[in-house]
C-alpha cells in the first residue's frame, strides 16, 4: 500500500508541476445561427420560405461544419493573423512558400453544433485571449462572406448560361410560330378542330342515312322479287294492295254469281254469258293491277338502289375528307404545342434571367452571427483540478493493476490460505524475517571430556530474552508435538525443496527450544555437502556423522553437548566424505532406531529434497517430515514437486514452515509487529527489575 500511495503521490506532484509550468491557453467562441426557413432571394421561387425535413437539416448542418473548416474560409484569417507561425506549423523558412499552395488546417480551430439546435459554435484557442476572440469572429465572418460569394458566382454563371440559351430559344420560337401560321393558311381555317367536328357530325349523319338506305333497298328488293314471282299475296303488300284486295273481292263475288247462274241457267243462257263476261273483265283488271304493282315495285327498288349508291359515294368522300383533315389536324396541334412550348420556355427564361439578376445582389440573412466571441477571462488549459483528478484516477488504476499483475504472476509461497488451496497441505508455523542474521546464532560453550554439568545457581546463565523469532519457533514446537495424537514423534526430519530456505537455522532453534523444556534432544547435521549446525552454534566441525557412517567411530563418541543447554546434544556433519553421503540413507536408518530410544526427540537437518537422494531415503525412515520454505521466494511448483515425491514415499509430512515472513506478504502476519513492541516493553520491564 505504501508503494501504491508513493507512486500516486509522485504522479500527482509531477502533474501539478507540469500543469503549473504549461502556458495557459484561452478559448473564445463565436455562435452562428442558421435559419433554414429564410428565403434565398426576394423574387421568384427563391423568395419562398423553406421548410426542410429533419434529415435534410442534419445533412445541411454537417456540410456547413465542414465548410467552416475548409481552406477557402480559414486561409484569409490564417494569413491575416499569421496563425501558421503562432501554431508552430512552419518548422523551416522554406515551409512558407510551400504553405501557400497547400490547404491550411488550423489545429486550434474547433467547430461544433449543440444537439437539437440550429447553432454552430466556432471556437479558437490561443495563449492570447484577444487573438482567440478575433480569430473566432473573423472565421465566422469569412464563412458568411464565402457562402455569399458562392451564391454570387453561381447566379452569375447561371445568368451567363441562360443568356447563351435565350438566343437559341428565340430562333426556335420564331420557326415554330411560322410553321403554325403556314399550316393555318394551308387549311384555310383558323381552328381546324371546329371543321373536324363538323365533318365528324356530317359523316355520322351520312352513315345513318346510308344504313337506312341499305335497309330500304333490301326491303324494296325483297318486295320486288316476291311481286315479280306472281304471288298475289306479295302484290298486296305493295302500294296497289288495297285496289287488288277490292278487285279480288269483286272477283270472288263474280265467281260466286257465275257459279249460281251456271247452276240455274246453264251455259247457253244469256245470264251465263253475262256473268262470264263480268268475271273475265274483273280477271283482266286484277292482272292489270298486278302488272302495275310489279312495275311500281321495280321502280321503287331501282330508286332505293340508286339512293344507296349515292349515299355510299357521299360517305366515302366525306370519310376521306375527314381522314385528311384529321391527319393535318394532328400536325397542326403538334406544331401549335411546339410553338406554345417554345414561347413559354422563352418567356420563363427571360423571367429567370431577370430574377437571377435581382436575387444576385441580395445578401440573405440565412446564416448570421448570433453571438460574437469575446476574450476569455480564465484559461481552458491546463485545468489543474481536472488534471490532478485524472492523474489520481489513472495512477491509482495503474498502481493497483500493477500490484494485481505482480501478485498474479508471483508463483511463490506467501500466504497460508494460498498453501491450503493450491498445495492441499497446511502451514504449521511461520518465522518472521530477521534483518541481522547474527541474532539467529546460538553460541554455546562445550563441555570438555569427563566434565559434567554442575547445577550452580551462581553460575547459571540468566534467562535468555525472548524474541519474536524464538517465540515463533516455540509455536512451531507446540504445533508439532502437542497435536500428535496418533503416535509419538521420536524422529523429525527438517528439509526444504531447494537450498537457502533456512531449514538448518530452523532445525537448530527448534532443537534448542525443545531442549529448554528439559527434554533430551539430539540434533544431527545430515547435510554432509553443506553443513551448517557447527556455524549456528559456533562449535568446531571436528569428528561427526561422516566418521560414524564410514565406521571410524561410534555415534556416541561424536556427541557434542553445549554447556548452556544440558538437554541438547549435537552431532555435526564431520569432515566431507563422498562415500558417507552416498551411504547415509542405508546406514542411518538402524542408527536412528537406537538414537530414538535414548532421546525424547531426534531432529535431522537433511539436505534439500530436489536434487539430493539421501533426503528421500531419510524421509521414509523418520516419524515426521517438516518442509521449510521461504516466503515470497520459494516457488510453489518446487514445493509441490517435493510434496508429491514425499507422498509417493508415504512419508508423514507434518506440514510447511514459512520462513522469512514479512508484513507485506499477507494480512495475517500483522501480529509480528505487535509482538515486537510487546517484547520491547517486556525487556524494558526486566531491565528495570534487575536494576
Amino acid at each position: 500500500m505504501w508503494k501504491i500511495g508513493a507512486f500516486i503521490l509522485v504522479v500527482l506532484i509531477a502533474t501539478a508541476v507540469i500543469s503549473l509550468r504549461l502556458t495557459p491557453v484561452y478559448e473564445s467562441t463565436a455562435t452562428l445561427y442558421v435559419d433554414r426557413q429564410e428565403a434565398k432571394g426576394i423574387v421568384g421561387q427563391e423568395s419562398q420560405a423553406n421548410v426542410p425535413s429533419a434529415l435534410d437539416a442534419e445533412s445541411f448542418l454537417a456540410s456547413q461544419i465542414r465548410l467552416l473548416q475548409s481552406d477557402s474560409v480559414v486561409r484569409p484569417v490564417a494569413q491575416r493573423f499569421r496563425l501558421l507561425e503562432s501554431e508552430q506549423q512552419l518548422a523551416k523558412e522554406g515551409d512558407q512558400a510551400r504553405a501557400q499552395d497547400a490547404p491550411i488546417v488550423l489545429r486550434n480551430l474547433k467547430v461544433a453544433r449543440p444537439p437539437n439546435t440550429y447553432l454552430l459554435q466556432v471556437s479558437y484557442r490561443s495563449p492570447d485571449p484577444q487573438l482567440a476572440a478575433d480569430v473566432a469572429n473573423q472565421v465566422a465572418q469569412s464563412y458568411i462572406e464565402h457562402t455569399y460569394n458562392i451564391r454570387i458566382r453561381s447566379s452569375q454563371s447561371l445568368s451567363r448560361f441562360m443568356e447563351r440559351q435565350i438566343e437559341e430559344l428565340r430562333v426556335k420560337m420564331e420557326d415554330s410560330s411560322g410553321r403554325l401560321a403556314q399550316m393555318e393558311r394551308e387549311l384555310n381555317v383558323i381552328n381546324p378542330e371546329e371543321k373536324t367536328n363538323i365533318l365528324s357530325a356530317r359523316l355520322l349523319q351520312l352513315n345513318t342515312e346510308y344504313t337506312r338506305a341499305q335497309a330500304e333497298r333490301v326491303a324494296a328488293e325483297a318486295g320486288y322479287e316476291q311481286t315479280r314471282s306472281g304471288s298475289l299475296e306479295s302484290a298486296q303488300v305493295s302500294g296497289q294492295g288495297e285496289a287488288i284486295r277490292r278487285l279480288l273481292e269483286r272477283q270472288n263475288e263474280a265467281a260466286e254469281r257465275f257459279a249460281e247462274v251456271k247452276a240455274h241457267f246453264g251455259v247457253n243462257h244469256p245470264e251465263f254469258r253475262k256473268a262470264q263476261a263480268q268475271l273475265r273483265e274483273i280477271q283482266s283488271q286484277v292482272d292489270a293491277t298486278r302488272d302495275n304493282a310489279i312495275r311500281r315495285m321495280q321502280v321503287e327498288y331501282e330508286q332505293a338502289q340508286a339512293r344507296e349508291k349515292m349515299l355510299e359515294r357521299s360517305v366515302n368522300e366525306t370519310k376521306a375528307e375527314y381522314d385528311t383533315l384529321n391527319f393535318r389536324s394532328f400536325e397542326y396541334q403538334r406544331a401549335k404545342r411546339e410553338a406554345e412550348a417554345d414561347k413559354n420556355l422563352y418567356d420563363e427564361l427571360v423571367r429567370k434571367i431577370r430574377e437571377a439578376g435581382i436575387n444576385a445582389g441580395f445578401q440573405n440573412n440565412m446564416v448570421r452571427i448570433a453571438d460574437a466571441a469575446r476574450p476569455a477571462w480564465k484559461p481552458v488549459f491546463p485545468k489543474l483540478t481536472l488534471n490532478l483528478l485524472l492523474a489520481f484516477l489513472f495512477s491509482s488504476l495503474l498502481a493497483v493493476g500493477a500490484a494485481i499483475l505482480v501478485d498474479t504472476l508471483d508463483n511463490t509461497i506467501r500466504d497460508p490460505e494460498q498453501v491450503s488451496r493450491t498445495l492441499k497441505t497446511h502451514i504449521i508455523g511461520t518465522l518472521p524475517s530477521v534483518k541481522n542474521t547474527r541474532e539467529l546464532m546460538l553460541p554455546a560453550k562445550l563441555l570438555t571430556a569427563g566434565e559434567t554439568h554442575v547445577e550452580d545457581p551462581s553460575a547459571r546463565p540468566k534467562d535468555r530474552q525472548f524474541s519474536t523469532y524464538e517465540e515463533a519457533v516455540r509455536t512451531i514446537r507446540s504445533s508439532v508435538l502437542l497435536t500428535d495424537f496418533d503416535r509419538r514423534l521420536r524422529t523429525l526430519l527438517m528439509t526444504s525443496a531447494t537450498a537457502s530456505e533456512g531449514k538448518s537455522t530452523t532445525a537448530g532453534h527448534l532443537a534448542f527450544a525443545h531442549a529448554e523444556q528439559r527434554k533430551r534432544t539430539l540434533l544431527i547435521d545430515c547435510d554432509l555437502r553443506r553443513p551448517s549446525q557447527h556455524k549456528l552454534f559456533g562449535i568446531p566441525l571436528g569428528a561427526g556423522l561422516s566418521n560414524v557412517l564410514n565406521g571410524e567411530t561410534g555415534w556416541r563418541d561424536v556427541l557434542v553437548r553445549p554447556a548452556n543447554n544440558e538437554y541438547l546434544e549435537i552431532i555435526t556433519a564431520g569432515p566431507p566424505s563422498r562415500r558417507a553421503a552416498d551411504m547415509i540413507g542405508q546406514l542411518l536408518g538402524p542408527v536412528m532406531e537406537e538414537m530414538a530410544r535414548g532421546y525424547d526427540l531426534v531432529i535431522l537437518d537433511a539436505p534439500p529434497l530436489l536434487g539430493f537422494a539421501e533426503s528421500l531415503q531419510m524421509a521414509s525412515s523418520a516419524d515426521g517430515v517438516i518442509v521449510v520454505t521461504r516466503a515470497g521466494e520459494t516457488s510453489r511448483k518446487a514445493v509441490a514437486a517435493a510434496l508429491t515425491t514425499l507422498s509417493h514415499l508415504r512419508a508423514n509430512v507434518l506440514g510447511l514452515v514459512l520462513n522469512q515472513v514479512k508484513k507485506h506478504h499477507a494480512d495475517s502476519y500483522y501480529y509480528y509487529g505487535y509482538y515486537g513492541k510487546y517484547y520491547k516493553r517486556y525487556q524494558s520491564a526486566a531491565q528495570n527489575a534487575e536494576g
